[in-house]
């Protein structure tokens, strides 16, 4: 994952801490802004991976 965008999806439903729709943790979400690029991009791997591990869609909302 090379992109630094926001992963925000506005479903903000939490399971034991997890977004399910970005799949953040409430403190790397409030980190999010602070953080620099290296930090994002480990962030989104390890939220994709708990996406998966939830079972979660992630998907954005139709435009």
């Amino acid at each position: 994952m090379s992109s630094t965008k926001d992963p925000c999806i506005s479903v903000c439903k939490f399971a034991d801490d997890i977004c399910l729709g970005c799949g953040r943790s409430k403190r790397e979400i409030r980190a999010w802004k602070k953080l620099d690029k290296s930090d994002k991009r480990t962030v989104l791997a390890e939220a994709s991976l708990r996406l998966i591990k939830l079972g979660a869609a992630g998907r954005r909302k139709g435009k």
